[in-house]
């Protein structure tokens, strides 16, 4: 989404820096120092676009602000957090404990991943959450932001249909922000946004990323789905039915499926093609 947003409002051209300096991610406390990153996004002359892991409750809403909500099915998350958490290496794990985190500290990668699974589904970090250790809930985020999925400002997009219909999405968030884009632009920029065009550019996109192991190959792994279907048991997704049963079940419903995924068409916030 912040390689979209980017296209969207820079065109296909180069970035004025890395994107985590383009757009950072203003609730990180392992990068830069806060005032620094404050500096930097109010010299920004260009629009501002800010990457955040936040779920709506935690954030200072602002009826002028448009945000763009990315969900994803909790087993898909799994395993993308599964190959993040795997490539830390000694300078990330030293860079989050340097930057004080909430709650206990970071725990290494363990080596079981079924062993992992269950922790993230069962323990939380955080009282008012009941998953997500040792990060943070992808649950509580996504039921927090779905609660206010119709005001006019906020726009839910679901990675299942960023992959079956890119162009359809990207026309969507543009909608939502009002960016103006000439029809001719439209297949450039879908091509720039697809995972393997944005593979080939990590390293121009991300940087060195000494923080993972591999670097931006690491971060940009595959950009599938359903790769949770070879590493998980079927009583590993009886606990996850058990988990995911707890929520609501429109809410769920998209989780898993998306828009494409429904029979029908959700009504998710205002934007093209709703």
């Amino acid at each position: 989404m912040q390689r979209i947003l980017s296209l969207l409002i820079f065109g296909t051209g180069p970035l004025p820096g890395v994107l985590s300096k383009v757009s950072p991610w203003i609730d990180c406390r392992y990068t830069d120092p806060l005032e620094e990153v404050v500096t930097r996004i109010e010299g920004q002359d260009h629009r501002r676009f800010l990457k955040t892991h936040l779920p709506v409750d935690a954030l200072p809403f602002d009826e002028k602000v448009r945000y763009v909500v990315v969900g994803r099915d909790s087993r898909d998350v799994f395993m993308s957090l599964w190959n993040h958490y795997r490539s830390y290496t000694d300078v990330m794990y030293a860079a989050v404990a340097a930057g004080d985190p909430p709650g206990d500290p970071l725990p290494r990668c363990p080596d079981d991943i079924r062993w992992f699974w269950t922790q993230w589904l069962t323990r939380a970090s955080f009282p008012w959450e009941h998953d997500g250790w040792p990060f943070w809930s992808h649950h509580y985020h996504a039921a927090a932001w779905w609660q206010f999925r119709h005001r006019e400002n906020i726009l839910l997009v679901h990675y299942n249909d960023l992959l079956t219909d890119l162009e359809g999405e990207m026309r969507r968030v543009a909608a939502h922000i009002g960016a103006d884009v000439a029809e001719a632009s439209w297949p450039a920029l879908v091509e720039a946004a697809r995972f393997d065009a944005m593979k080939a550019a990590g390293a121009q996109l991300l940087g060195p990323m000494d923080k993972f192991a591999g670097g931006p190959n690491a971060f940009l792994y595959k950009g599938t789905n359903g790769r949770w279907q070879a590493a998980l048991t079927p009583a590993d997704l009886a606990l996850y039915d058990r988990v995911a049963g707890g929520l609501d079940p429109a809410l769920r419903a998209w989780l898993e499926g998306g828009r494409s995924g429904q029979p029908g068409c959700l009504d998710l916030g205002r934007g093209v093609g709703q």
